[in-house]
C-alpha cells in the first residue's frame, strides 16, 4: 500500500527482510517488539496492524452513536472513530437551556458553529451572541459556558475541541 519492498519496508521497520516476508505471508509469531516496529514503519497503530481488515466505508445509524445529556443539553459525537487529541460533538439545547463548559488543558482552542437558533457564549468575563452560520474560536481552558437565547425554539451547535498536548508528551 505505502509502495515500498520488502527490503525498504524491513530496513524501515529495523527488521531483516526474511521476517518481514514471513509477517506479509501470515507465516510468522511475531512478537510485541517486531510488531510495533512494523506499524510504525507504515505509520499505522498496532491495532489498525492485527485489527481485523476495515471496508473502505463504514455506516454509522443515528441510533449507533451514542448520545449523553448534561444539564439538559444533548451532546452526540459527530465522528463516530475517536481522533487522538480532537472532540467533534454536536450540541442541541432546549429554548433557553444553558450548559456549563468543562475547562480544559492549557492551551486548547476550541470552536462553536451555530448551526440554528440563536447562541451566546461566556467566557473570562465577555459574551459573545452566535446565529445560524456564525463561528467563535476561543480558549478552552478556562471557565465557559453556552446559553440558548430563544426561550421558544432549540439552537444546534457544532463544538470542536482541539486538546493541547499535555507537557512532557
Amino acid at each position: 500500500m505505502r509502495g515500498l519492498s520488502q527490503e525498504q519496508a524491513a530496513r524501515l521497520a529495523g527488521i531483516p527482510r526474511a521476517t518481514w516476508a514471513s509477517l506479509e505471508s501470515g507465516g510468522a509469531n511475531p512478537t510485541l517488539v517486531v510488531l510495533t516496529r512494523v506499524a510504525a514503519a507504515i505509520s499505522v497503530s498496532i491495532e489498525e496492524l492485527i485489527g481485523p481488515p476495515r471496508t473502505s466505508c463504514q455506516l454509522y445509524r443515528a441510533a449507533e452513536i451514542p448520545e449523553r445529556r448534561r444539564q439538559g443539553v444533548r451532546l452526540r459525537p459527530l465522528l463516530p472513530e475517536t481522533i487522538p487529541g480532537l472532540e467533534v460533538s454536536r450540541m442541541e439545547l432546549p429554548p433557553g437551556a444553558a450548559l456549563t463548559g468543562v475547562p480544559h488543558t492549557p492551551g486548547t482552542r476550541e470552536y462553536l458553529a451555530c448551526e440554528s437558533g440563536r447562541l451566546e457564549l461566556a467566557a473570562a468575563g465577555e459574551r459573545w451572541q452566535l446565529g445560524p452560520g456564525d463561528v467563535l474560536v476561543f480558549r478552552g481552558d478556562q471557565r465557559h459556558g453556552y446559553r440558548n437565547l430563544d426561550a421558544r425554539a432549540p439552537a444546534v451547535a457544532v463544538s470542536v475541541v482541539c486538546f493541547a498536548r499535555a507537557a512532557g508528551r
